[in-house]
């Protein structure tokens, strides 16, 4: 089998990216320092020299050459500079001029009063001579050349025809650049060698734990949940993905438990009352047939059986209608009073029967925003809830209560309770706490589910508080509303 080395890793992109990267540099200092050299060292030296014959015009302007030796001496360019300062053909400074450099100041003296080098005056046009001149001359004598410039100068009388001459060597950088090729060759193969071995060793460390996690990912997509991934790393965008992977396979793990708890208690729920009614119709069929009383008891019980199928059945659509965001609510105002009042209607017959004390509390005449039905659905799934799980004393308080913009309404019991731990899973479809409770009326096992995506649609706020052995408390937030003008309240 033929291995193929993939370049689209980030292993392996990081290192070409590095390795390119200290290559140009390499390049650039090369070019810079190669190549420019020489102009570098000839542009400074002229700027230099600049500088210096200003220095110079301004002392000799205020005091003619009484202070130039100094001046010279103290300049950085004037140990290998030479100065010569001539008025009407007659040196003024030095004392002993030199004569290797009067070809060069001849040469100078005759640019600098060329007609063709004098600069464009618009208020002098017969101008005939340059106020500067600068040029690279051969030096007499030996095989380099020489930086030349000359201008004129003004003098503490007010006259302008002294020259000032300044002539430095322009050392050869040959032997300069050819040292500094060879040091950049050893610098530039010690830099690319260590930007080898930096960038290789960077590369793996950065994706190593990327890699890590695929294998784990892997897994993951195998079916193995509850992979752990490695969240402690130098980079934070890996730990940040590494949090987020351990956070999907934790929700996956957990969603796997309830769709397997949601499977096994459909099952049951399903099974439960078509076994009852297939052995109630055997029954009918058998013994009771010709007996009006027993057939009929019989009969109440396939009914009540089949209308807990169907109420099953119908939750289980409901819930998935919601889920699937293909269910609407119809927003409305109205008030939460009579409809929470219409619904304890049938819940009459469980004081008479049963005992149960059934406390509401709410101020007629309050509005509120939203979906009439949806939430007389909400408070018929939570009261059924509280009567399931009600304490000795069989008593259920509903409060509604204004508080400001929001209507706060809730369902109190005084039943066992529910651990902390397992108060937010009160949510889940199928979820059953561990506390021991009574079932005085049954249920599907999905209404607390229902209540959830009822108020999520809503946008309202929820929740739950419980004390074990002391009840519970489930809540709910609806924006309230103003009651219409034509309603007394």
């Amino acid at each position: 089998m033929r291995l193929r080395f993939n370049f689209k890793t980030i292993k392996f992109r990081v290192w070409v990216y590095f390795l390119l990267f200290a290559i140009v540099l390499m390049i650039l200092m090369w070019f810079l320092q190669i190549l420019f050299l020489n102009f570098y060292y000839s542009d400074m030296k002229q700027k230099r020299l600049e500088n210096m014959a200003v220095s110079i015009s301004s002392s000799y302007k205020e005091s003619g050459t009484k202070n130039l030796k100094k001046l010279i001496q103290d300049d950085p360019d004037g140990d290998d500079s030479y100065v010569l300062i001539s008025k009407n053909d007659q040196t003024l400074y030095p004392e002993d001029p030199l004569k290797s450099y009067d070809k060069s100041i001849s040469e100078a003296r005759s640019g600098l009063n060329d007609p063709k080098n004098a600069s464009k005056d618009p208020n002098n046009p017969s101008k005939t001579k340059s106020d500067r001149y600068e040029s690279t001359i051969p030096t007499e004598g030996t095989s380099q050349n020489s930086f030349v410039y000359a201008q004129y100068m003004d003098a503490s009388d007010g006259s302008s025809d002294t020259i000032l001459f300044i002539i430095s060597p322009l050392y050869p950088v040959a032997s300069t650049i050819s040292i500094l090729q060879n040091q950049l060759l050893y610098i530039m193969i010690i830099a690319l060698a260590m930007a080898f071995i930096i960038s290789f060793y960077l590369s793996s460390k950065i994706s190593r734990p990327i890699t890590t996690m695929t294998r784990s990912a892997r897994k993951l997509a195998d079916g193995q949940y509850g992979i752990t991934f490695p969240a402690k790393t130098e980079y934070t965008e890996i730990s940040d993905l590494a949090k987020t992977l351990n956070k999907i396979s934790y929700d996956l793990e957990r969603s796997t438990m309830l769709q397997k708890d949601l499977m096994a208690n459909v099952s049951h729920d399903l099974r439960t009352p078509l076994t009852m009614i297939k052995s109630y119709a055997e029954m009918i069929r058998d013994l009771s047939g010709d007996n009006p009383e027993k057939r009929n008891a019989h009969l109440k019980v396939i009914i009540e059986e089949a209308d807990r199928l169907n109420s099953l059945v119908s939750d289980m659509l409901t819930l998935s209608a919601m889920q699937s965001g293909t269910l609407s609510i119809d927003m409305s105002s109205f008030d939460i009073s009579e409809s929470i009042n219409a619904i304890l209607m049938p819940y009459h017959i469980l004081e008479e029967r049963d005992g149960f004390d059934i406390e509401f509390n709410c101020r007629r005449g309050t509005y509120v925003e939203g979906d009439d039905e949806k939430i007389r659905q909400v408070i018929s799934n939570l009261l059924t809830n509280a009567v399931k799980y009600c304490g000795t004393d069989k008593k259920i308080i509903i409060n509604v209560k204004r508080w400001g913009k929001k209507v706060h309404c809730e369902v109190v019991d005084h039943g066992v309770g529910i651990k902390p731990e397992e108060l937010s899973h009160i949510w889940d479809r199928y979820y059953k706490t561990s506390s021991n409770h009574v079932r005085t009326t049954s249920g599907s096992g999905l209404g607390l589910s229902i209540v959830k995506e009822i108020l999520t649609l809503h946008g309202a706020k929820f929740g739950a508080e419980s004390k074990v052995g002391k009840g519970t408390t489930i809540w709910f937030e609806l924006n309230a509303v103003n009651p219409p003008k034509d309603i007394i309240v």
